[in-house]
């Protein structure tokens, strides 16, 4: 099987290693759309034009699924992405959702997201988790958290500072939903701020939604990638590299 997945930056490559480290497909085709990232901060009809824009690419490719790792593409686009592509096309809210009630010991867990403005708009995330019975919900939106994981400070002094600017009035939750792709990137940063929090993020519930809802007749013992960006791919790679362990070859990004 191949995946496409798409991110509207560098924050997808956290689902990508999820899905790459169990060994679901044959090739992965990897599109970050560097250029107009952040699409948290955009209205709803310009995140599903970027969307649209996206699956055109995606349709260049042979590929079985496509999984819209971007939350707020997610929250706004993927019944349209799904009603245009000639593949299936997952999103990641339904999985963290279902991901956060499979390790909740009771109903009555305080529960924080943490999203862009236009997913925590959205009301997607509150709206399901309310559905299966969870009242104790905080919603937040760091927008700062995107440009600083895009600049790679993933530690250090700005990042505390901002975490401090967001979070110095929650109490501590006992789960934290991640609902932003590039937040996994700062991941260990949040968990030293909120230790005792258990933290859902995108990656690790795709893996548990793909595995519940196809069938994979195999594991592959290896996974071809090939990175896309619509600006700075040697940006790109650079995060590659760090979050995934490898530096793939130059002749895998393109502009």
């Amino acid at each position: 099987m191949r995946a496409g997945v798409f991110d509207s930056g560098v924050g997808g490559l956290t689902v990508l290693k999820s899905i790459k480290e169990h060994r679901l497909f044959s090739d992965i085709v990897y599109f970050g759309d560097t250029a107009r990232v952040p699409y948290g901060v955009k209205d709803k009809n310009t995140i599903i034009r970027y969307s649209l824009e996206a699956l055109e690419f995606f349709k260049n490719f042979d590929i079985d699924i496509l999984i819209a790792a971007c939350n707020s593409v997610s929250a706004y686009a993927i019944e349209e992405l799904r009603h245009n592509a000639p593949f299936r096309v997952s999103g990641v809210i339904e999985p963290g959702v279902l991901a956060l009630k499979n390790r909740a010991p009771h109903k009555d867990v305080s529960i924080l997201i943490l999203g862009t403005r236009a997913t925590i708009a959205s009301g997607k995330y509150e709206t399901l988790l309310r559905r299966e019975g969870f009242t104790d919900i905080t919603s937040v939106s760091p927008s700062l958290f995107v440009p600083i994981v895009e600049e790679g400070l993933f530690e250090g002094a700005v990042l505390e500072t901002t975490m401090h600017h967001y979070f110095r009035h929650l109490s501590p939750p006992d789960f934290i939903i991640l609902g932003c792709t590039h937040f996994p990137l700062i991941a260990d940063a949040i968990s030293r701020y909120f230790p005792d929090a258990v933290l859902i993020h995108s990656g690790e519930a795709i893996v548990e939604h793909l595995q519940n809802t196809y069938r994979f007749d195999q594991q592959f013992d290896k996974t071809e990638i090939k990175l896309f960006a619509s600006e700075n791919p040697e940006h790109l790679k650079k995060t590659a590299a760090l979050w995934l362990g490898e530096t793939p070859q130059s002749n895998e990004i393109f502009q």
